[in-house]
């Protein structure tokens, strides 16, 4: 038999959607994967586009540097662009090789997995933008996480960034995730729940340390010609 791979049809009917994996060839999976990442490029620019975060060069401008102000909001726009390209690929094609070699699961039902888990993110990312957009300034940590809390409690940078990395959206991921791998996976469930909070976790103290790395302010010495360490 064959299926077509609906994205919003199936997002509210992962039991049929597991199905048809399970006993059918889908199709269109690389057409709605495509569609994922123009999206996500558009949200990683938008915010680029807007302004946001772009404070640090504003002294260029200040200083009638107008081509040098210019040529670093360019340069700003295209590294976000390649980062939001290698972010995005890792979590639609790299997470799902990961998976599928370490547990065993079909790369059919794994790209399937993360194109939830990767348009979840992107949808993320299109909130904050349009939260920020909206009130008019931004901040440095997502009002769907646990890092507004954490910098009130905490005094500690690394430990606010972790929090901030744990999400509304991560718990929504977990659970996607959990649902997929134990339904293509002999893995008690107990242990792939307990993995995915693992990896998570993980993951959010990893993004926490890059996070700590002056990118703006690097970007703006390397403009005026100064060290960028």
């Amino acid at each position: 038999m064959i299926s077509d791979f609906k994205f919003w049809h199936f997002f509210l009917n992962q039991g049929q959607l597991i199905h048809n994996l399970r006993h059918t060839e889908m199709r269109q999976i690389n057409k709605r994967l495509a569609v994922i990442l123009v999206l996500g490029l558009i949200v990683f620019a938008l915010p680029e586009i807007w302004g946001m975060n772009t404070g640090s060069l504003t002294p260029l401008l200040a200083a009638g540097m107008f081509d040098g102000y210019t040529l670093a909001r360019w340069t700003s726009l295209v590294g976000t662009l390649l980062w939001g390209g290698l972010y995005l690929s890792f979590h639609l094609y790299i997470a799902a090789y990961l998976y599928g070699r370490i547990i065993g699961i079909p790369w059919k039902a794994m790209i399937v997995m993360q194109a939830y888990v990767t348009a979840l993110l992107v949808l993320e990312k299109g909130l904050i933008f349009g939260i920020f957009a909206w009130n008019g300034y931004t901040m440095a940590f997502s009002p769907f996480s646990f890092g507004p809390i954490a910098a009130t409690l905490l005094e500690n940078s690394y430990l606010i960034y972790f929090f901030n990395q744990l999400t509304l959206f991560t718990s929504l991921i977990i659970a996607i995730q959990y649902r997929f791998i134990k339904n293509f996976s002999r893995v008690s469930p107990k242990v792939i729940l307990l993995s995915l909070i693992i990896i998570h976790l993980l993951s959010a103290l990893f993004v926490a340390l890059f996070s700590q790395i002056p990118v703006d302010e690097m970007l703006r010495d390397f403009m005026q010609g100064g060290p960028i360490l």
